[in-house]
């Protein structure tokens, strides 16, 4: 009995739209004339079936007027305001979608930034563990360790010319000793200032435990 009644319909349909006619105005907007049409016209204009339309009816989304025909009175559907319901209808239902698809991406762009916020604060948690074991020096202890290696450091190599020109004296010409010292000098003098002007910090420029200890003040 349903394959009769789909074959049955499925005929009607393509005939149904005859003398249906639109009227629009200037703006291309559908002009309502007071024309009304059964079920089935509505279903074939809109590509859907008739129990589709009746469903769209029951949902409140389209909505039929009663009239008069041969006598009685019947349900029909006015064609202007049926056909602007439907596709304020559809048009609900892209932007609903749009809105679906937007907010499924800002969740998952949280997600991400929940991971990655777990992710730095467990860095964070095992940087203070590792500090409060001693595996990380203060900079400013570093630097003050820096500066008496230096200072050693410095004494040291400036003292090798006068010792190497000591251990060289008995079997060099006194000049020659001289200016091998001179040369030796000279050339040491040059590296300690290149180290020097290499590892130096502006002083107008503070070290990041500069800026931790003066932040907590």
């Amino acid at each position: 009995m349903a394959k009769k009644n789909l074959a049955k319909q499925t005929n009607v349909l393509p005939n149904v739209l005859d003398g249906v006619a639109l009227d629009m105005d200037e703006s291309g907007n559908i002009k309502s004339n007071g024309s009304v049409y059964r079920v089935e016209v509505i279903a074939a204009l809109f590509g859907v079936s008739v129990r589709r339309v009746q469903q769209l009816t029951q949902e409140g989304i389209i909505s039929t007027i009663e009239v008069t025909e041969s006598g009685r009175k019947v349900k029909r559907y006015e064609l202007a305001s049926t056909i602007q319901k439907y596709v304020k209808h559809l048009s609900n239902k892209a932007n609903g979608k749009n809105h679906s698809e937007r907010e499924a991406e800002l969740r998952e762009q949280k997600l991400q930034a929940d991971i990655a916020l777990k992710e730095s604060q467990g860095e964070l948690h095992q940087m203070k563990t590792q500090i409060a074991a001693g595996k990380y020096i203060d900079v400013e202890e570093v630097e003050m360790d820096y500066g008496r290696f230096f200072l050693i450091f410095k004494k040291f190599a400036l003292s090798i010319p006068s010792r190497m020109a000591g251990r060289i004296g008995g079997y060099c010409d006194p000049i020659e000793v001289r200016a091998i010292e001179r040369d030796l000098s000279q050339e040491i003098s040059s590296l300690l200032n290149n180290f020097v002007v290499a590892g130096v910090v502006d002083q107008g420029e503070e070290t990041l435990g500069q800026r931790k200890k003066n932040s907590k003040v």
